[in-house]
């Protein structure tokens, strides 16, 4: 499959950025289903990936529980684990075409900014949802029932220690910080090529010091695929609303700081040779020094 997706011969109209803008939904898929399909395999990967590291730390049958005994200890091996997986599935080849999102409100935050297009947003945040269902599936039947144990819980996000307004609160804090992160990255040349490691960074930082307020989530469909398999459905508002209003928040503080014209793409790495399929991605030329 990675063959396939990575050797598809792609008529270059279609590869430049924005061109099925106006052409309706099936031109749409037709022009780009290889980076939907991108996304929706990068975060099936990543979710695999959280439920593994969630049973070998959380089960009470695993050996890695007993050794590691202190939660904080545990949580911060896991954002290590979490951080690193997330920024290697950016750095792979489909993480760098497809630009790595793998969240529905990175996706849509960026379609608010006017670098995806309407068709592109929303193909991308289904496959985002379907991506994290299937990951969590798999990641049950290779793992034998183990994720049903209620200290796993098949990884689900819920409030923690403040509650439901203290989840909602921390959620829109840390994805409004991760999404100014982002934006100030993207838009250095000089520090660009480090965005998806310091989006690892952010993310084994929260997970070890703030999943006791919220869960740590960000992700509307990482908590979807979680809850849908847990069918634990508490609270689900919060981190689809949290996450989307803070990133939203984060981006005009920056385009009322630098200008909207100051964002250089939606790609969280483009670095790289990939295609790239945003609107108005100016590859032809390095991204300006804008602030």
């Amino acid at each position: 499959m990675a063959e396939i997706l990575n050797e598809i011969d792609v008529d270059t109209k279609w590869a430049q950025p924005g061109v099925c803008a106006g052409l309706g939904i099936v031109k749409s898929f037709v022009c780009h289903w290889p980076e939907y399909s991108m996304e929706a395999v990068g975060l099936g990967l990543f979710m695999f990936s959280v439920c593994v590291y969630a049973t070998l730390l959380q089960h009470p049958a695993s050996p890695v529980r007993h050794v590691l005994l202190h939660p904080l200890l545990r949580r911060s091996i896991m954002g290590l684990a979490v951080g690193t997986t997330l920024t290697s599935i950016v750095l792979t080849p489909w993480g760098k075409q497809s630009g790595g999102h793998f969240n529905p409100a990175i996706t849509f935050t960026f379609y608010r900014l006017g670098k995806v297009v309407l068709w592109d947003a929303l193909f991308y945040i289904m496959s985002q949802f379907v991506g994290a269902t299937i990951g969590v599936a798999v990641a049950a039947y290779a793992l034998r029932g183990t994720l049903q144990n209620e200290a796993v819980r098949y990884a689900v996000t819920a409030p923690g220690s403040l509650g439901e307004s203290g989840a909602f609160l921390a959620e829109l804090l840390i994805s409004f910080s991760l999404m100014m992160a982002i934006l100030q990255l993207l838009n250095r040349p000089s520090f660009a090529r480090f965005t998806p490691f310091f989006v690892g960074a952010m993310y084994a930082f929260y997970i070890s010091f703030e999943s006791p307020i919220s869960g740590m989530s960000m992700n509307p469909a990482r908590t979807f695929g979680s809850a849908f398999h847990a069918r634990y459905w508490h609270a689900l508002w919060i981190y689809i609303v949290a996450p989307v209003l803070g990133m939203l928040m984060g981006a005009e503080l920056f385009v009322g700081l630098y200008g909207r014209d100051a964002i250089y793409c939606a790609k969280l790495h483009h670095a790289n040779d990939r295609r790239c399929i945003f609107r108005n991605c100016p590859r032809s030329r390095p991204a300006p020094e804008t602030v």
